[in-house]
């Protein structure tokens, strides 16, 4: 199964402030050891809020709201996507984790839906576009 384990901003990150050496060397550890394990696919920090956007829709309106947003404890500060056996081995590796923040934090691990996840509205048509884009996407890295 793959998961998204989200490291929660706080802030100081919010704030841009960068973690200081330890917290980069420490990270930079325990990522050699997810790579070396298989589990880690992907793995990001976010630039804060103030430089992003969200878009709004209302039925057919959109409407684009600049950051920053308010609520820092709702917003994400980086992630990792990793191929796990479990939610149970996910949250072993966590646990495992340096503290993202040297401070109070939290690290919130979801699971990404795969095809079957989506029963019979995800006809066979939908999967082999769903393989098509997949392959396309495989080929570009």
């Amino acid at each position: 199964m793959r998961v998204m384990v989200i490291i929660k901003a706080d802030k100081d990150s919010e704030a841009g402030v960068m973690p200081d050496e330890r917290i980069f060397t420490e990270m930079g550890k325990y990522n050699e050891e997810l790579v070396k394990a298989g589990i880690m696919l992907a793995g990001e920090g976010l630039h804060p809020s103030s430089k992003g956007a969200r878009v709004r829709f209302d039925g057919a309106k959109r409407t684009v709201i600049d950051g920053p947003f308010t609520e820092s404890k709702e917003l994400v500060a980086g992630f990792w996507l990793w191929q796990v056996k479990s939610l149970a081995e996910a949250i072993e590796w966590v646990k495992r984790c340096p503290n993202p923040t040297g401070v109070q934090s939290e690290v919130e691990i979801r699971p990404v839906f795969e095809n079957e996840d989506f029963g019979e509205a995800f006809t066979p048509e939908l999967k082999a576009q769903d393989d098509r884009l997949r392959a396309q996407i495989a080929e570009r890295k």
